[in-house]
């Protein structure tokens, strides 16, 4: 699987910072190291006016904030992991 998390300007303002904790901390304690791929990424041209841009598997997620970090895990790469 992989997850890109934008670090262009306006996420990096929004606090893709965080969100890239965040999801290093979720890919260890599931124990999905080498499963997922975590990258960074510049822009990905749909930026929201809340939160951070998220790519998984090319599907784009907007507006990832630290609290709904753990919905959007959850719901968007453990379900698709376990599908």
């Amino acid at each position: 699987m992989d997850i890109q998390i934008c670090v262009g300007s306006s996420c990096h303002l929004k606090g893709s910072a965080v969100i890239i904790e965040k999801m290093q901390a979720a890919v260890e304690k599931y124990n999905l190291v080498g499963k997922v791929n975590l990258s960074g990424s510049f822009c990905m041209g749909v930026c929201n006016r809340m939160g951070v841009t998220v790519s998984v598997d090319g599907e784009v997620h907007t507006g990832i904030s630290p609290e709904n970090f753990s919905e959007f895990f959850s719901d968007h790469v453990l379900a698709k992991l376990n599908g």
